[in-house]
């Protein structure tokens, strides 16, 4: 598979300073392939900077801020490569990144394949006494399967991305539309898998923690995994299982009713989408966990 049938989508959001010090890395690492940024709606002079600077960068522009969800929906949707690869603009690709992912989507199972970066490995989750734990494992030497690609820094089939629909909007403003959306592609039969030979830096949270306080981030967290819950896993025991666990810790943690209000308003937009998931999946939840214990 060639460079040229792939697709880089950056989604920023006054990024201008990143832009600046990664774009001219990204462009180096990516050869021929098409480079799309996705500009939401940024106040500062991101826009200017990439019209001036890189005209063979296809840019699109948002009026309004609408969300990396959305963003990165809309750069997948524009792409013309059959695989499309997002990178936040604090990711820095190694020269050589394309080819070990792009090799990997022979096999047409594959739904994405996440990027090596050089301090973490694999992306892993335990369901354990009722809630949904995702860990990083260590690096590893060799390509092993991962319970999502990370939505900053790895590669999907565009195909099957426009068929699961993208990333949920329900996860607005961010964090866990990545895991939920592997976790629909692993239920009905894909692989998600993470390539150490492909690498990248990243410095996680580089975007969000200038924009959105502590607490702010831990309480779109919490309550992203809930939805993620109450959306995806229809087993009935692990369903009891958080039950349990949700009413225990609303007894003990009286902080933890923030979270739990956030996610329960939320609800009248689960039912539907959970409904669509017991319908249209394959593996169930106790296989996919199964894999990574």
């Amino acid at each position: 598979m060639n460079k040229n049938r792939s697709s880089i989508i950056i989604p920023n959001w006054n990024g201008e300073k990143l832009l600046r010090k990664n774009l001219p890395r990204v462009l180096d690492a990516v050869d021929d392939a098409e480079v799309i940024v996705v500009d939401d709606a940024s106040t500062d002079r991101s826009v200017n900077f990439i019209k001036k600077t890189y005209s063979q960068v296809r840019l699109a522009v948002h009026r309004k801020n609408r969300g990396f969800a959305a963003t990165c929906n809309h750069g997948v949707n524009l792409a013309k490569g059959e695989i499309v690869v997002l990178l936040n603009t604090d990711v820095v690709p190694q020269r050589g990144f394309l080819e070990p992912i792009l090799e990997d989507f022979l096999d047409t199972k594959v739904f994405a394949v996440g990027c090596g970066e050089v301090d973490s490995g694999p992306g892993w989750a335990v369901f354990k006494n009722g809630a949904v734990e995702l860990v990083r494992k260590k690096r590893l030497k060799k390509k092993s399967s991962a319970f999502w690609a990370s939505g900053g820094q790895s590669a999907f089939s565009r195909e099957k991305w426009l068929a699961l629909g993208g990333f949920d909007y329900l996860y607005q403003p961010f964090y866990l539309e990545d895991v939920d959306l592997c976790y629909r592609a692993w239920k009905r039969g894909f692989e998600i898998l993470w390539d150490p030979r492909s690498i990248v830096r990243h410095k996680h949270r580089g975007v969000i923690k200038t924009r959105f306080s502590k607490k702010s981030i831990v309480l779109v967290t919490e309550r992203n995994h809930l939805l993620f819950i109450w959306k995806n896993i229809t087993a009935p025991e692990m369903i009891v299982t958080h039950k349990t666990w949700l009413k225990k810790r609303l007894l003990t943690e009286p902080g933890y009713w923030r979270p739990f209000l956030a996610a329960l308003i939320k609800l009248p937009l689960v039912l539907p989408r959970r409904l669509k998931e017991r319908k249209e999946s394959k593996i169930s939840d106790a296989k996919i966990f199964e894999i990574f214990q």
